[in-house]
């Protein structure tokens, strides 16, 4: 979940690491700090603070150690511990020799911990990560890459982390298990961090980290350590981001940029998979066409908006190729009686491909022999190395931490699946694949135009009449019913407003007792063969003096009757609607948030990346 940074060069490094840990802020924003090293000096400065960067900056000053070459950097989302200074990272030894900044969690640290309490270690944390530098204290050998080396297979669990040692300056060693941590290259100077953002200003050449090495970062370069085995300085590799892209762009908000940021997303991520005659070229499945066909079940593996991205799959990839789909939560699915096998595919969704439920499915999917592909964001990230193929979404850095233009990308990834499934199966002609496969390439369009269009305006205005109530009811049907789950989503983790999300045919069996007079209903009721009994689904509500906000089609009249609100989104066939019709419903929950005063880009108690169990 937290952020980490750490750099070695010979620039002064001070605004580097606060500028980088700006960028990392969206993993997690409960308290920050870092250290700097000074050569002769030791730790030359050091600031913790809680809260978010603003106040790491106010606790630091404008003065400080600006000659410092070498330090270490942290932003945390709580696990082990309360949000206090004294939880706050970087952690240090008892004498002061050893300074770590970590992500993740050490699932034995009490165990251990209590080993160095027993020897007469005192500790001055509740955090599992205060247990490193105090263990690369007592075992160190003169060397602190070493020591490393040597302490890191007892460690359980998952976590990446920089450590530094005040005798050694100039010097950073890092490892990673399950987490991520990646090395930015410049000249005569070394970057890592957990996400290449935090470095993307400074450089765009990158090494990626692979699990349990460790690495020795040093200005002029740094060496790779597998087990006992010296691997080298591993060439980097170029990344094509913008340092733009991780800036708002004029917008007000990260997560207002990339709503407006969907079509492109869209049209990069068919890119060139889409052919003129329909055909759909998907690189990288580990699959050919012949072993693709052969494919009799699909369980798709995800977590939150990930998973309502795979269930609006199911509905895709069932109707356009007859195959069925199962769609589990992920964090359920590791403990289960895994019954996927030789022959299935198994898709892991993570937008970082760092989740750790996701990772550990497909783990498991895995072993049993399943064929796994991980569709995400992320080049190199934990689950494209975890699984025999990728489908790669190409939607770019989303920095907001509630998803919006990942989440668009992942289904028309899954759209483009279904598509090549189902010519692949003959369940669709070449004359309907070629419909389907035009119908795609109009929906970035679709939606760049209505984003261009008033409509945004008017959700935002209907989203604030709304904005002091404290309960509301989403309901949809058929491929409705993820949009729904999506909507109520969005609305529960940027206004903490407490939201219920059903398929509307099951209103009746409970939520319809939370209704009263005035409550709002928010219904999914685009163009579809269900229409009618949506209709029907909003009488009854009405019946209970609730308040219909509809989701409705582009010049659908009809719904004006039954509404008190409608959120109009942009025409599509039926089945692609769940990627037009979430759009309203992200303005919506966007719109009321920023109504109630809120930070929509950086919720409380929630990050970006899911690291941890």
């Amino acid at each position: 979940m937290c952020g980490i940074i750490g750099y070695v060069g010979g620039r002064p490094c001070r605004e580097l690491i606060l500028t980088g840990l700006e960028r990392l802020e969206y993993r997690g924003y409960d308290s920050a700090g870092f250290a700097l090293m000074g050569g002769d000096q030791g730790v030359a400065e050091a600031v913790r603070a809680v809260g978010n960067l603003s106040k790491l900056r106010d606790a630091a000053g404008l003065n400080g150690a600006s000659t410092a070459t070498a330090g270490l950097g942290h932003t945390r989302w709580a696990t082990h511990g309360r949000v206090t200074t004294a939880n706050a990272h970087p952690h240090t030894s008892s004498d002061g020799k050893v300074i770590v900044v970590m992500n993740g969690i050490i699932e034995n640290y009490i165990e251990l911990r209590t080993e160095l309490q027993n020897l007469g270690m005192v500790f001055s944390s509740d955090t599992d990560t205060e247990f490193i530098p105090q263990l690369l204290a007592r075992e160190h050998m003169g060397d602190l890459a070493t020591t490393v080396r040597e302490v890191l297979p007892p460690l359980g669990g998952h976590f990446a982390f920089v450590a530094a040692h005040v005798d050694e300056p100039g010097r950073l060693v890092a490892s990673r298990r399950e987490c991520p941590l990646v090395i930015g290259v410049g000249e005569q100077e070394r970057f890592v961090a957990s996400a290449i953002p935090a470095f993307l200003r400074e450089t765009r050449e990158v090494v990626l980290i692979e699990d349990d090495e460790v690495v020795v970062l040093e200005a002029g370069g740094h060496t790779v350590f597998a087990g006992d085995t010296e691997v080298g300085e591993r060439a980097p590799e170029r990344v094509d981001w913008d340092e733009d892209a991780a800036e708002k762009g004029g917008y007000d908000t990260f997560m207002l940029k990339e709503i407006h940021e969907q079509p492109a997303a869209l049209w990069d991520t068919i890119g060139d998979r889409l052919r003129p005659d329909g055909a759909v070229d998907l690189f990288g499945l580990g699959l050919d066409d012949a072993a693709l066909a052969r494919v009799e079940r699909i369980h798709i593996v995800a977590c939150g908006t990930s998973y309502h991205a795979g269930l609006v799959g199911r509905y895709l990839i069932e109707d356009w190729a007859r195959i069925p789909v199962h769609v589990e939560v992920a964090s359920e699915y590791r403990y289960r009686t895994c019954l996927a096998g030789p022959g299935d595919l198994v898709i892991g969704i993570t937008q970082s491909g760092e989740t750790a439920d996701t990772l550990a499915a497909m783990r498991v999917a895995r072993e049993r022999g399943a064929h796994v592909v991980a569709l995400t964001n992320i080049m190199g990230s934990q689950a494209t190395r975890d699984a025999d193929g990728v489908l790669y979404t190409r939607a770019g850095l989303e920095i907001g931490v509630a998803a919006t233009k990942t989440h668009t990308a992942q289904v028309m990834a899954l759209s483009l699946l279904a598509l090549k499934l189902g010519r692949l199966k003959w369940a669709l002609t070449a004359a309907g694949a070629l419909d389907l496969a035009e119908e795609l390439r109009r929906v970035p369009s679709v939606l760049e135009e209505y984003l261009a269009s008033p409509a945004p305006a008017a959700v935002v205005r209907a989203a604030e009449k709304y904005a002091d109530r404290s309960f509301f009811l989403y309901l949809g049907r058929h491929v409705g019913v993820p949009v729904c789950f999506e909507g109520a989503l969005k609305l529960k983790e940027i206004s903490y407003i407490p939201t219920e999300a059903y398929p509307a045919g099951e209103m009746k069996h409970g939520p319809i007792a939370l209704l009263e007079e005035g409550s709002p209903v928010v219904v999914v009721a685009t163009d579809g063969h269900v229409f009618d009994k949506v209709v029907s689904n909003i009488q009854e509500v009405r019946a209970r003096g609730a308040r219909v906000i509809a989701v409705a089609t582009e010049g659908n009249d009809e719904i004006e009757q039954h509404a008190d609100d409608v959120l109009w989104a942009p025409r599509t066939p039926a089945l692609l609607s769940p990627i037009a019709a979430v759009i309203p419903l992200q303005i919506f929950a966007y719109g009321l948030a920023r109504a109630r005063g809120l930070n929509v880009d950086q919720p409380r108690n929630l990050a970006k990346t899911v690291t941890v169990e």
